[in-house]
């Protein structure tokens, strides 16, 4: 039985997702979706079947957790897996109908050529060897997985090789990042921030949003398993994930939290209703513990039900004894924060959209403007903005859209979470010169050249699109989503 990811590659061409079997998500509840006829089908592909059991291999590998399975049915999750597969599988049969072949010496000089396995620096059949047997992956799986990567590489280089980027690309490419903008603005904050709550609307968001405010306090015990207490060595061995499936075999089968510690000579650690927040319930903070293993345990959901998870490379045996929620005071200080700054995000969001309506109706101009800064006694300020870095008052994300604003022309430029709201009116713009011998022109060029290559694949996706007809099986798609 696999016991979890234990290991993936982080190179270029080899990105292998391992992952764990899902075993509720296939042998429960399934009922008839496996039987008969089209029920089988999930997806056709230029009259070429998908079946439902092959979907469901590929679902295997993607490690879902148990909140994602739980909630698959109310969901869009499988449409979006399966569109990924969908996409896999038509990029396949291109690759196939442009005849690119991996062979077995292309693969091999790819393997030997990561310096993942190499060591002394150079490449080492043991160390491959080890890698695999980390992974839990054969090297089939693991080698077919590569010839995919490469053949696709392939596919998209040759749709792009060999481009002369026309020099207008690249002094394109470096004005929309080197200009010299004047302009007049306002800083909204002020305008929010005087947009007080009232007490009425507070109580309304806190008696509306209450299971939010939940305070969950667990009671667990762990016990780190380590390569040594089952092994003898300090080595993540083959001898190790053996006894470590034996393991946990034993925890499904029944076997108590208790007797496992007694069995395998560990060593636990007990803890007494604790938050997330690491604190108990005299507000004292218990440090012992790490971020990860407590947010882990925090996602369990049975009590008193041992389980062996692995946190960055470690093993721990698990069992939450006890789990006591209350919900926290409005006068808490999270609580008010927590209240306060979603009425303050829905206020920017009200406000904002007013403004981008009025204009997006050109009705917002100069005169409009000075008119919104003296009715909220706001300042209209003069700037000049030169550099993408100049972030003295804007990010490098908003001088952007600075930089893409046109004369005359006012806009409403916040970041994506709304803690930066201005409006901008450009008044002034002058384009800086690239000099073609500069590091710059190499820099641009690259830039030039990737904007176009990003443009050919989008084409290309259209294409496919167009060219490989794809029908969805939806009944089928229903009743695996609604079979738990």
């Amino acid at each position: 039985m696999t016991t979890s990811i234990r290991k993936t590659s982080k190179s270029f061409f080899i990105k292998l997702l391992v992952g764990i079997i899902i075993l509720p998500f296939i042998f429960w509840g399934m009922g008839d979706v496996f039987r008969g006829g089209n029920q089988n089908v999930i997806a056709t592909i230029e009259s070429k079947n998908v079946s439902t059991q092959e979907f469901m291999s590929y679902l295997n590998m993607m490690n879902l957790n148990k909140e994602q399975i739980q909630n698959l049915s109310q969901t869009d999750l499988v449409e979006k897996i399966l569109s990924g597969y969908i996409g896999r599988k038509v990029m396949a049969m291109e690759i196939e109908k442009q005849g690119i072949i991996i062979n077995d010496n292309s693969l091999r000089d790819i393997i030997k050529n990561d310096k993942l396995f190499f060591k002394n620096e150079k490449f080492s059949r043991t160390e491959y060897e080890k890698f695999l047997l980390k992974s839990a992956v054969s090297s089939q799986i693991f080698e077919t997985n590569i010839i995919e990567q490469e053949s696709r590489r392939q596919l998209l280089s040759s749709l792009v090789g060999g481009i002369v980027i026309p020099e207008k690309l690249i002094e394109d490419a470096f004005k929309k990042e080197n200009q010299i903008k004047t302009i007049k603005y306002i800083d909204l904050e002020t305008f929010y921030s005087n947009k007080k709550p009232s007490k009425e609307k507070i109580k309304e968001v806190y008696e509306r949003n209450k299971k939010f405010f939940l305070e969950e306090f667990r009671s667990f015990v762990y016990a780190e398993i380590t390569p040594y207490i089952l092994t003898s060595n300090d080595e993540y061995s083959e001898l190790f994930f053996k006894k470590l499936d034996i393991l946990e075999n034993k925890i499904l089968d029944g076997q108590t939290f208790e007797k496992t510690i007694e069995e395998n000579n560990l060593k636990q650690f007990k803890i007494n209703e604790l938050n997330l927040n690491k604190k108990n319930k005299s507000n004292g903070n218990v440090k012992n513990i790490s971020n990860n293993l407590l947010e882990k345990i925090f996602t369990i959901k049975n009590v008193k039900n041992p389980e062996i998870i692995k946190i960055e490379n470690k093993y721990f045996l698990v069992e939450v004894k006890l789990i006591n929620s209350n919900i926290k005071p409005i006068t808490d200080p999270e609580v008010s924060k927590a209240i306060n700054s979603q009425i303050n995000f829905q206020t920017k969001i009200e406000n904002n959209t007013s403004l981008l309506k009025d204009i997006s109706m050109e009705s917002f101009d100069e005169t409009r403007l000075l008119k919104f800064a003296s009715e909220n006694n706001l300042f209209l300020k003069n700037y000049q903005v030169s550099n993408l870095k100049q972030n003295d008052i804007f990010s490098e994300g908003i001088i952007k859209r600075i930089f893409a604003t046109k004369d005359g022309k006012v806009d409403l430029i916040t970041n994506s979470t709304l803690t930066k709201n201005f409006l901008i009116l450009v008044t002034k713009t002058q384009y800086k010169q690239i000099d073609k011998s500069s590091n710059d022109f190499e820099k641009y060029t690259a830039k030039a050249r990737l904007n176009l290559v990003n443009e050919i694949y989008k084409i290309f996706d259209d294409q496919l699109n167009e060219k490989y007809k794809v029908e969805l099986n939806q009944k089928t798609i229903e009743r695996v989503k609604n079979s738990f």
